[in-house]
């Protein structure tokens, strides 16, 4: 596939840094922005790009040239004013091949494009949006994704401050079908996210969403581009990259993230444990995946539907991330194998691989993201935790909250009992370190 890189900003932000060169080029541990995503594309053997210029885009070209010093085929379009994201790439349309990626110039990452190449085909969308938790998701433009990863809308980052949203953001890379030109209007200044993507949806287009832990940040600031440098000098940008596995901290949810309020519950009933946010946070700064998995048989019995089980997901990664902390997956199990509810789904009563006590939840993360197994642990109230790290080869952790493992419904024994969440993650990392 080729690549479109948007390098047409001036670098307002950045300053001094910015002050004589266009943002592309602004360096950053040893290279320029625009040095370095092509590092990662050449990895993925991208190696026809168009970079579409803007602000002082002839040092771009002067510094790059047609890209055989690097093994690669780069061609420029240079904007006469600025275009937008999507209006850029709409007067690029002659250049354009059938599939490609866009990649925003101020992103620092490092990613396997071939699973997102793979996904954006499998789902022949018009547009597929890379899309994954932050830390700060109460100021950030989210997308509202189905169980399938199609995209239903997307929600500014000045919505209303009282909606509850899975946390999932937008990260500026994007995999194309040349026919969303088709969706561009012909003049004038024209955003992806504001503009093409809303417009799309609103009739009915594909549009895909690509969920990844991987890591991909904007530059933008000066904050900013220090944060992320100093990721890439400690090695933090290519350690998470899904060709490396990674270690998980799977969380069972109830009881364990939030307080145990059965399986016959509103959405707006669920309440995060006390310190639950905090240990959540340190998680996602040790390097582990945290992954929640979870039995939910009341959708089976008929007591909620899957879209009450996914806003109760809303609002517990929204009110995790009022704490600056986020779960980089929920997974859950719908089905119950015990028939005599009023009003159960019979389609769901069956004994599946994916309800704990087996380990078909974790073992799916684990194929989804790389996860070492071996290397991961499973924190939960019931003995049915217990049972599913057991089966899938992880460390099996008991909390006393929730259940507390009182429910003793399989013969297992933990291999750690903590009092909370919080001290499981302190004993975790003082471990680790």
């Amino acid at each position: 596939m080729q690549t479109v890189i948007l390098a047409g900003g001036k670098g307002t932000r950045l300053g001094a840094r910015a002050a004589d060169r266009p943002k592309a080029l602004v360096e950053i541990a040893g290279t320029t922005l625009v040095e370095h995503q092509l590092s990662i594309l050449r990895r993925y053997g991208l190696e026809r790009v168009l970079i579409l210029t803007g602000h002082l885009g002839e040092q771009i070209e002067a510094r790059l040239g047609d890209g055989a010093a690097m093994g690669m085929r780069i061609s420029y379009m240079r904007e006469p004013e600025p275009l937008g994201t999507a209006g850029a790439v709409r007067a690029a349309a002659p250049l354009l091949e059938e599939n490609f990626f866009v990649v925003y110039g101020d992103i620092v990452f490092d990613m396997d494009m071939d699973r997102l190449a793979e996904f954006h085909a499998v789902h022949n969308a018009v547009a597929t949006l890379a899309v994954h938790p932050n830390d700060h998701p109460y100021d950030s433009d989210l997308v509202d994704v189905d169980a399938n990863g199609v995209v239903r809308a997307l929600y500014r980052k000045d919505r209303h401050a009282g909606l509850f949203l899975r946390n999932l953001v937008n990260t500026g890379i994007f995999a194309m079908r040349r026919d969303i030109i088709d969706a561009i209007p012909r003049s004038g200044a024209h955003d992806f996210g504001l503009d093409v993507i809303p417009a799309l949806l609103a009739k009915g287009a594909p549009v895909a969403a690509y969920r990844t832990p991987e890591y991909i940040k904007d530059a933008g600031t000066l904050d900013r581009l220090s944060h992320v440098e100093h990721d890439i000098l400690r090695g933090e940008v290519a350690r998470r990259n899904l060709v490396h596995p990674r270690p998980a901290v799977f969380l069972d949810r109830d009881g364990v993230i939030n307080r145990e309020i059965g399986e016959n519950y509103r959405p707006e009933q669920m309440e995060l444990l006390p310190g639950v946010g905090e240990a959540i946070r340190r998680i996602n700064k040790s390097g582990y995946l945290a992954v929640a998995v979870t039995n939910q048989p009341g959708i089976a019995k008929g007591f909620l539907t899957e879209a009450d089980v996914e806003a109760a997901h809303a609002r517990i990664e929204t009110l995790l991330g009022q704490e600056r902390a986020y779960l980089d997956d929920v997974l859950y199990c719908p089905h119950h194998p015990e028939r005599g509810f009023a009003g159960e789904r019979l389609e769901l009563k069956i004994a599946c691989e994916c309800r704990k006590p087996r380990a078909g939840l974790l073992r799916a993360a684990a194929g989804r993201y790389n996860i070492d197994l071996s290397r991961s642990l499973m924190v939960g109230d019931r003995t049915a935790d217990l049972a599913a790290a057991r089966e899938a080869g992880v460390k099996a952790v008991l909390v006393r909250t929730g259940y507390g493992g009182s429910d003793g419904k399989y013969a297992v024994e933990p291999d750690l009992i903590f009092d909370d969440l919080e001290a499981a993650v302190t004993a975790l990392l003082a471990n680790n370190s």
